[in-house]
């Protein structure tokens, strides 16, 4: 038997999946290893400075990396620096997210959509007055498509005006106080 074999665990691949792409989802393959191991994936990840966060209700799971009173990680998980027009729409997202999901009379899936033209609409209601939206809503595609690679939005049809669903990990990333505390930056910024 090789070391490959005699090391191997069986939540081995669930680890590797959350390390590699960042979010597993409940349709994914090792969902149920990460289920039935979530201590003992725990405990392995833990010496490496993260930790599982299992979103059950949300079909989801990923990793984060515990902090210092500083705020210093071990650094294994990369933070992506996102320009301030990427941040905005990054931001809009998230709170047509928080409506939807405070909206009662929303007989759509649990999953939220939008169009391409939908995220400019939202765009042009969350800016004040005395913004330039000129350059953003020039630039707008390529930050959408930075929002798409980051893994927030997913394409679900390609069409002229394409559809997105927005992955629930934005509420992770962008908590209610991050979304406060940037409308009341935005507001000083103008």
């Amino acid at each position: 038997m090789s070391s490959f074999e005699n090391n191997l665990k069986p939540y081995s691949r669930a680890i590797v999946k959350l390390m590699k792409n960042g979010t597993v989802y409940s349709s994914s393959s090792v969902w149920e290893d990460i289920l039935y191991y979530q201590n003992d994936i725990q405990d392995y990840i833990n010496v490496m400075g993260l930790e599982l966060i299992l979103r059950k209700d949300e079909g989801r799971a990923f990793l984060t990396q515990f902090e210092d009173s500083e705020g210093n990680t071990l650094g294994l998980i990369s933070k992506r620096q996102m320009g301030f027009e990427t941040s905005i729409v990054l931001v809009v997202l998230r709170q047509v997210l928080e409506e939807f999901d405070h909206n009662p009379t929303q007989v759509q899936s649990v999953e939220k959509f939008i169009l391409h033209s939908g995220i400019k609409d939202e765009l042009e209601l969350f800016l004040p007055e005395k913004y330039n939206r000129v350059k953003l809503l020039k630039e707008l595609d390529s930050y959408i498509y930075k929002i798409v690679d980051m893994g927030y939005l997913k394409v679900v049809n390609a069409d002229p005006d394409p559809l997105y669903q927005i992955q629930r990990v934005i509420k992770d990333k962008v908590t209610l106080d991050i979304l406060k505390e940037f409308k009341i930056n935005l507001e000083e910024y103008v």
